[in-house]
């Protein structure tokens, strides 16, 4: 059985057969690979991927370098239209220029401390009268008695039953709370 094994080329010249495949692999892959690389067994494969890795590297470092001219030139067309400041620089605008009249009187930008509190006292006295109000309000709702309606359905056994009797009997039933209606 071992003997037309031995015979098949398929097993001695496996070598062959696994080199035939890797240049299949590559070829599939879209990389190119040399014969030196594919002779010696596995570092052809580790040569392709750094073949691989280090041509994408090449293409990145190229992406990155054009996305940093286009930074800096957005930079200088921010800096064009804001008017000569720069953020990079890290520069203050320009005070503007001091107005001669007294306008700036009437508004105190930080606000006065008596005044602040004077609002805030109007603005709590506001919210207790808001707050009796709906206290009053609630006081004078009148308190909702929970009711439920049960429908007793009866039933007589047979077309031969008295059914005022059948009402009467029922209606001797007295419990708390029980109302009996029509």
């Amino acid at each position: 059985m071992a003997q037309p094994l031995l015979l098949d080329s398929t097993w001695r010249d496996q070598q062959k057969f696994e080199n035939a495949e890797a240049v299949y692999q590559c070829t599939i892959a879209g990389t190119s690979s040399g014969g030196s690389a594919l002779s010696s067994g596995g570092d052809g494969q580790f040569n392709n991927r750094m073949n691989t890795l280090e041509t994408e590297n090449k293409e990145l470092k190229k992406i990155v370098d054009d996305m940093k001219k286009m930074v800096s030139k957005l930079e200088s067309r921010v800096t064009a239209l804001e008017g000569g400041k720069s953020s990079a620089t890290g520069s203050k605008p320009a005070p503007a220029p001091a107005d001669d009249d007294d306008d700036d009187d009437d508004f105190d930008l930080f606000g006065d401390d008596d005044v602040m509190e004077e609002a805030q006292a109007e603005a709590e006295k506001i919210k207790q009268e808001r707050i009796k109000a709906y206290a009053d309000k609630k006081a004078k709702k009148p308190v909702l008695i929970a009711k439920s309606s049960i429908v007793l359905d009866v039933k007589p056994w047979d077309d031969e039953t008295d059914m005022k009797e059948l009402e009467r009997c029922v209606r001797t039933v007295v419990m708390d709370g029980l109302v009996w209606g029509n």
